[in-house]
């Protein structure tokens, strides 16, 4: 249990997964009703770029960095990039501070929407407790974050969205994660999932989709962007989501969305996307 995200925040995986949570949360906030976010692998809450583990690996300098203060970008990122403003609005435009996802769920919340916060990691679970002490819409727990899914669904407020993102440390942690989403479904087959995965070796992520479907889901989606071509598995060529019951716009969305970051986010030579429903109605 040696992960930490400062290392990787900001990074283009983070921008795919943000900028689509970002999105998911838009939507759900176009109807009245109350919404619950069970992040399940959600880190310390936010992040210092100009501190030394985001500074070692500079990732986010090829992530958020190539967005930051650019011209003529999508509509589609504006609810991810207003966030991260909000949270730099006292650095004068300047980025120095990137929201995890429970940050940026938090930003983009409601009054009246829940957020559930879990992490294992004693250190990051010890900066998510302080990240959100005395705030009465987010309940944060150190615990395992597929113990979590067994835990905390379905929610009250019937409505909304699990984000798994684990740290994929483990050399099973496909399989642990279709196992966990394959339980979760079962107890709540109407929520928006959000299954966020590195792409190294397409081979290991087209058996984690085969398992998934396996499970008899319904409307599934996968969203991936490559900044380069995924012919050596050891490297992190890309990442991906795959989104059961996502909403209705939101393929349309991501084609368009993540066709633009190929080509803004590409390390150095072509970036591609795919956009694919592999399972209807």
């Amino acid at each position: 249990m040696n992960y930490r995200h400062a290392y990787h925040a900001g990074s283009f995986a983070d921008v795919v997964k943000h900028a689509t949570v970002a999105l998911i949360l838009g939507y759900l906030k176009s109807k009245d009703k109350p919404f619950c976010v069970l992040d399940t692998h959600a880190g310390g809450g936010h992040y210092d770029l100009l501190a030394d583990a985001a500074d070692r690996t500079g990732e986010w300098r090829n992530g958020i960095g190539r967005l930051w203060g650019k011209s003529g970008l999508p509509p589609e990122l504006g609810p991810y990039l207003g966030a991260i403003r909000r949270l730099n609005r006292a650095g004068a435009g300047s980025l120095r501070w990137y929201p995890g996802s429970p940050r940026l769920t938090r930003i983009l919340m409601r009054p009246g929407d829940r957020l559930v916060a879990t992490e294992l990691h004693p250190v990051e679970a010890q900066a998510l407790q302080r990240e959100f002490a005395g705030d009465a819409q987010v309940q944060v727990k150190r615990m395992d974050g597929y113990q979590a899914l067994k835990a905390f669904l379905p929610p009250p407020e019937r409505r909304g969205l699990v984000l798994v993102d684990p740290p994929f440390e483990k050399t099973d942690e496909f399989e642990r994660m279709a196992k966990g989403f394959a339980e979760a479904y079962r107890r709540w087959a109407q929520g928006v999932f959000a299954l966020w995965y590195p792409i190294k070796d397409p081979a290991v992520v087209r058996a984690f989709h085969q398992a998934v479907i396996a499970t008899g889901t319904r409307r599934v989606l996968v969203a991936e962007l490559l900044v380069r071509p995924a012919v050596d598995p050891e490297r992190l060529n890309g990442a991906g989501l795959l989104l059961v019951n996502p909403p209705w716009t939101l393929a349309d969305d991501l084609k368009y969305l993540l066709s633009r970051l190929a080509d803004t986010l590409a390390d150095p030579g072509p970036g591609s996307a795919r956009v694919e429903q592999l399972v209807g109605e």
